[in-house]
């Protein structure tokens, strides 16, 4: 725990629970003397306890306390508060390259005559390799090892650097692969929801809070505990000790009444609450759930909706603790005595789930009698379709944003050394993967009777359907394995092929090759159906162009089924083994089984000895040494995994003064909803592409290039593959897809790598024009770094994503709004012009500014832009070229 303040509002109280005393912050108390604060929504009230305890006349203050409780007579504020999580969680495609960092600044410290152990997290930092497991091998008996085997093999230098950080940092934790994904771990084992920690000879209790290096780190929300997804730059900053400013949110509150229906899973309520809330248009906000029908939602329920806060755009989606979470806490193996700390904790500063509805800045509601099945696709999470309506909607949508002529609708191709044909629609990929519903074992089970149900009739996947089971935890093999339908999902082909994100984050392995060349050289629009929560454009796989969000148990159905042509609900799935017609129906678990056989095999002691010693790792985790000191890193020359940055490498002691960009040239003409998959691409590397280009140089084979997400480690491949995406539209090019742009004068073709270096080469800074939510979906610190290593001075937008937005300012680009209805349509803009932007060195938060836009015929066109750097301290990280440097120069003259 960083410090506490010096409590001038005198808060500080003391709780005794089982004998053991615990110093904290409290609200009554601080209501007290600063006003009513009993209609604050929860999370706010943990905002203000933060501010409590930090409060030290400076970074803290009182006012900003008093701004918190002020929230209330508008349900609304521009103020701005400093905050400091509990902790840090990780993951490793994001976790690396922070720690990377990590191990960068303790070279640049040196550099500025301090000491490299000054660069510590001074917070807990728990890192969870979950990402990085891929999924070669499916449907085989021994695909786990293989897979496993493959993992480490490919990973070996990326594992060795996480074993030295490991044991060269202070309050940095490794959970080794093949434990589960850092969401489920997270809920299950690492969240305590009241934290304590030791500080001057006492023990403080606060609230579980925490940032996490991945946007679906909101899942813990269901338990209660505030966190959210930053970028890794951000993460750094706040495991460094730096106070991280944000505007007091808009809080949502979104009531729940009723209970779902027969038949309607999890997955089905969160595409329906992801959907309103899309609508409502929540990005940036709170959401605070509430209501009666909160008591008839399950813990996993809960977190399934929390998870996909991302998808709907909210900073988090809240579920305040009541006797539901209490349970969980039990059921997961937690310490009886942390339960009734939790317990005592919430309900002293009324952080407890009560009846009272608190004041929100707006409400929705929904009667949860009223969801019906649903998938989400073909290509956003929010994109909701009822699955009795889903394949009407395919068969629209494959003449519209699928892109395929009229003509080219009937298109077939025959699978070589088979008997049999795909077309459009055909299912290619059913995968059980993700956080979002693996955590989650009403739906597993259920996908678990589909299976039992389905081979009891002895149907079986389509041939041309590649399948797959990634268990979020360990935990869930346990309960399957006991309820039998671990053999059950074996014999369909749902095999157990790793404990990792596998096919949502873009790691869902090759297609056979006959099904990749029948989909290419007839052009085909195949579908992946995964119980994920991410369906982007180029992330699943390459060749897979509609991607579909499930349920479990509708994964493995439409594995049976094989296409999303025909309607799932009233067709025949298939032939039962005494040629009997099998529907839908037939195979569907009701509530009262799935139910049944939870309560039946879910027991605390599986969740005890699967977390005895979550640390340790498998014996291939355990066997890996690295050399050298743990004061600095011996970065391995030639490595195309783990690289020093450039960061730190020419750093100074004072920052370069702030000037104008003059000049600028325009890399990319960009549209509306680009992502950080579009930015940074997380799956594979094309082998034609810069960064595939440069691991053939570097003797690198194709089988070994790995993914974009495992090599995060490495500027020199990342910088290669920004804006690389193969589904990427940059408008210059005339609509033809994938990472090119033009080079001026000239206007000659090039990727836009090799455009910008030959930029870089001639001192000519570049910009990026794009339309409305850019920057939305995973919380991808290089989509900032790369674009910044590119030399993009500036990206001018019509709206940004909340995370991308601070990840930009905290690599040193500027991010600009357009104003007063301008874009780049309106502007006509064609890549031609040349920007500058005027006024920098009076930059202050959100402040308007100028920039003139010279045209080819030499005409100029000045437009009014808001600068988003948003906070006074974003100021000082953007003056200092970064957030990583401001702090380094910081701690270098604190040493």
């Amino acid at each position: 725990m960083t410090a506490i303040g010096h409590d001038s509002l005198e808060t500080k109280k003391t709780l005794n629970v089982d004998g053991k005393s615990y110093e904290y912050f409290s609200l009554p108390a601080a209501a007290a003397k600063l006003g009513d604060i009993s209609k604050l929504p929860k999370t706010l009230k943990i905002l203000l306890e933060n501010v409590l305890r930090f409060e030290n006349g400076g970074s803290y203050t009182t006012e900003d306390a008093k701004s918190i409780i002020a929230w209330l007579e508008k349900a609304n504020s521009s103020k701005e508060v400093p905050f400091k999580p509990a902790r840090i969680l990780m993951q490793d495609f994001t976790g690396v390259p922070a720690v990377v960092d990590l191990a960068a600044m303790r070279d640049g410290i040196v550099k500025l005559g301090a000491e490299p152990e000054k660069v510590n997290p001074l917070i807990p930092v728990d890192l969870v390799i979950d990402h990085s497991v891929m999924v070669d091998y499916s449907a085989s008996h021994d695909a786990l090892q293989k897979n496993i085997d493959l993992e480490f093999e490919r990973n070996s230098e990326r594992y060795r650097f996480l074993r030295w950080g490991q044991e060269a940092f202070n309050n940095f934790r490794v959970v080794p692969p093949g434990t589960g994904i850092c969401h489920q771990v997270n809920l299950e084992y690492l969240a305590q929801v009241a934290w304590t920690s030791e500080n001057g000879g006492k023990t403080y209790v606060y609230p579980d809070t925490l940032y996490g290096t991945d946007s679906h780190t909101t899942m813990v929300n269901g338990l209660g505990v505030l966190g959210w997804g930053v970028g890794g730059i951000e993460a750094e900053a706040a495991m460094l000790g730096q106070p991280i400013a944000m505007l007091i949110p808009d809080v949502v509150g979104f009531k729940l009444t009723g209970k779902l229906s027969e038949g309607v899973t999890a997955t089905d309520l969160v595409l329906t609450v992801t959907q309103m809330l899309r609508a409502k248009k929540v990005v940036g906000k709170f959401v605070e759930f509430y209501g009666e029908g909160m008591a008839e939602m399950a813990l996993a329920d809960r977190a399934t909706i929390a998870n996909m806060a991302p998808e709907y755009g909210a900073t988090c989606g809240f579920f305040p603790v009541d006797e539901v979470t209490l349970d969980y806490l039990r059921l997961s193996g937690r310490d009886e005595h942390r339960i009734k700390l939790v317990e005592e904790y919430t309900k002293t500063q009324g952080l407890w789930r009560d009846e009272h509805e608190p004041v929100f800045s707006d409400t929705l509601e929904l009667d949860l009698s009223t969801v019906q099945p649903s998938l989400a696709g073909p290509k956003r999470p929010q994109d909701r379709v009822l699955l009795k309506e889903a394949a009407s909607a395919f068969k629209s949508e494959l003449t519209k944003s699928l892109g395929v002529p009229a003509e080219a609708v009937a298109n077939k191709g025959a699978v070589a050394g088979t008997n049999y044909e795909i077309t459009h629609g055909d299912v290619v990929i059913a995968a059980i993967t993700s956080c979002t519903n693996t955590s989650n074992p009403y739906v597993l089970v259920a996908a678990g009777l589909v299976a039992r149900k389905a081979r009891e009739l002895g149907l079986a996947p389509k041939p041309w359907v590649k399948t797959s089971l990634a268990p979020g935890s360990q935990v869930v093999t346990d309960y399957l394995n006991k309820s039998g339908l671990t053999e059950d999902l074996d014999a369909i082909g749902f095999e157990t092929v790793g404990y990792g994100c596998t096919t949502c984050i873009g790691n869902s392995g090759p297609l056979p090759d006959p099904i990749v060349d029948a989909i290419e050289n007839n052009k085909l629009v195949a579908v992946s159906v995964l119980s994920g929560n991410r369906n982007f454009e180029g992330r699943v796989h390459p060749n897979v162009r509609a991607n579909y969000l499930a349920s479990p148990p509708l994964v493995v159905a439409y594995s049976l089924f094989g296409n999303m042509r025909e309607d799932i609900t009233t067709a025949q799935i298939g032939t039962s083994k005494d040629g009997k017609p099998v529907y839908l129906k037939d195979i569907w678990p009701s509530n009262k089984e799935i139910q049944d056989i939870v309560g039946q095999v879910l027991t605390r002691e599986m969740f005890q000895a699967r977390y005895s010693d979550v640390f340790k790792g498998p014996a291939e985790w355990q066997a890996i040494e690295f050399s050298g000191g743990t004061d600095t890193y011996a970065w391995p020359a030639g490595s195309t995994y783990v690289k020093n940055p450039p960061y730190f490498q020419d750093i100074t002691p004072e920052p370069k003064a702030v000037s104008d960009i003059k000049g600028a040239r325009v890399m990319a003409l960009l549209g509306d909803s680009i992502t950080t998959d579009h930015i940074s691409p997380a799956g594979n590397i094309k082998k034609s592409s810069p960064a595939g280009v440069f691991l053939s140089e570097h003797q690198v084979q194709q089988k070994d290039f790995n993914s974009y997400g495992s090599r995060r480690g490495n500027d020199d491949v990342m910088v290669r593959g920004t804006f690389a995406n193969i589904r990427i539209k940059n408008e210059m090019m005339g609509g033809t897809e994938g990472g090119n742009t033009k080079h001026y004068p000239g206007g000659e073709e090039m990727s836009i790598y090799d455009a910008a270096m030959k930029y870089k080469q001639e001192g000519v800074p570049l910009v990026v024009f794009a339309g409305q939510e850019y920057g939305t979906g995973s919380s991808r610190d290089w989509a900032a770094k790369g674009t910044m290593l590119l030399g993009v001075k500036a990206v001018i937008a019509e709206s940004f994503e909340r995370i991308h937005r601070s990840n930009l300012v905290g690599m040193g680009v500027l991010p600009l709004l357009f104003k007063n209805g301008e874009t780049r349509k309106s502007l006509g803009l064609t890549g031609e012009e040349t920007v500058d932007i005027v006024g920098l060195e009076n930059l202050s938060p959100r402040m308007d500014i100028k920039a003139i836009i010279t045209r080819p015929d030499g005409s100029k066109k000045e437009i009014e832009l808001l600068c988003r750097v948003d906070t006074a301290d974003e100021v000082n990280y953007y003056k200092h070229g970064g957030i990583l440097q401001y702090v380094l120069r910081g701690m270098a003259k604190a040493a």
